[in-house]
């Protein structure tokens, strides 16, 4: 296991979980569904079945360090990494990559987003397992995929070829990748029977992923390769910070995942969720007898089915004939929108981003 290391990506701002999700409080680090834990937490729990603690990485925005501090009190800073503007999965994975690989260069890489959900976790740990020994026998980049079971439109969809990892025959060659499709396509997708969802977590070496780098985000890539003797020492910080004022933003799904040639998809089934709605949480939280699910105490429905309430501050919340919604009241925000319109949440944001009087509701 000394070979084995996670970079777990904690710099999103969750905005279709507004408005109790917020730039100042993201969803990774809220307890979303209601257990007592955060999902960063979860999510670093989760991730200890496979690697030793002190070889697990969170890259965030600056302005997260000291909530991640406060949610992993024994985390050492040094593994806190700190990335002073927003630039998408691209430089994230390129810096945790090099600064992992100045540590160990024969490290293998676990690249986990913070706010999933994954009920199977004996089964996710096998996987893992499976996908690191992979890695480690040839130079492949391993994401994980999963079986869909509706046509979702948030989600990124995988073709696998009948084509198999040399050293591994659970591992599919990897054909094409599909970034959230209109639902027409999704459909077809589902009834193909031929494509899984990008569950978004990748597992590879730290030398595969610097050669991916090298070939198809070649200007980040160098940037990053530059902080060779800058990385684990006091020049670190400044090193980044300059970085990050060069780079691009990009994902690491556009720049590498949809243009290598050595991709693989290892189909499993985990139990896993992206928490990227209120519609997915819906699905995992306690419901009464009509389908509601209700996080807060003074919550009086009547006549009303299949709707999710989350009401903060103890307010007395009164409804009455409601059929799938999404009702939330959190602080100074209240928020009702239908069930089917909720992808619609995040332009919500966007719109009450660009009226100066209202950000401070973000």
């Amino acid at each position: 296991m000394k070979n084995n290391y996670c970079i777990i990506m904690a710099g999103g701002i969750g905005s279709r979980f507004w408005p109790v999700s917020k730039s100042s409080k993201p969803k990774q680090f809220l307890d979303i569904l209601n257990v007592g834990k955060t999902l960063l937490q979860l999510t670093f729990e989760r991730i200890e079945k496979v690697c030793p603690k002190e070889n697990i990485f969170i890259v965030a925005n600056v302005e997260y360090k000291e909530l991640i501090k406060e949610q992993l009190p024994n985390i050492e800073e040094s593994r806190i990494l700190c990335e002073p503007q927003r630039r998408n999965t691209g430089p994230c994975v390129a810096y945790a990559s090099h600064k992992i690989a100045a540590i160990n260069p024969d490290a293998r890489l676990i690249i986990a987003p913070s706010d999933h959900l994954i009920l199977k976790e004996d089964v996710f740990t096998e996987v893992l397992k499976t996908a690191l020994n992979a890695c480690s026998m040839d130079d492949c980049l391993i994401t994980l995929g999963i079986e869909p079971n509706r046509p979702d439109t948030g989600y990124g969809y995988i073709q696998a070829t009948d084509e198999s990892f040399k050293f591994e025959s659970k591992l599919k060659k990897v054909k094409t990748f599909t970034e959230k499709p209109n639902l027409e396509m999704a459909k077809f997708f589902l009834q193909s029977g031929d494509f899984s969802w990008n569950s978004g977590i990748f597992i590879w070496s730290a030398k595969s992923i610097i050669t991916a780098l090298e070939k198809h985000l070649p200007e980040i890539n160098n940037i990053f390769k530059e902080g060779k003797d800058a990385y684990n020492t006091p020049q670190e910080e400044a090193f980044i910070t300059k970085a990050y004022s060069e780079c691009t933003n990009i994902s690491i799904d556009y720049g590498i995942m949809e243009k290598a040639k050595n991709v693989y998809v290892l189909p499993c089934e985990i139990g896993w969720t992206d928490l990227g709605t209120w519609g997915s949480v819906y699905e995992h939280l306690d419901k009464d007898d009509k389908g509601n699910a209700v996080i807060g105490k003074n919550v009086k429905v009547y006549n009303s089915e299949n709707n999710i309430f989350n009401v903060s501050n103890g307010k007395l919340v009164v409804v009455n004939g409601l059929k799938d919604f999404i009702i939330v009241d959190s602080d100074n925000v209240l928020l009702i929108c239908p069930k089917g319109d909720e992808q619609q949440i995040k332009q919500f944001v966007t719109d009450v981003s660009s009226d100066a009087k209202l950000k401070k509701y973000l």
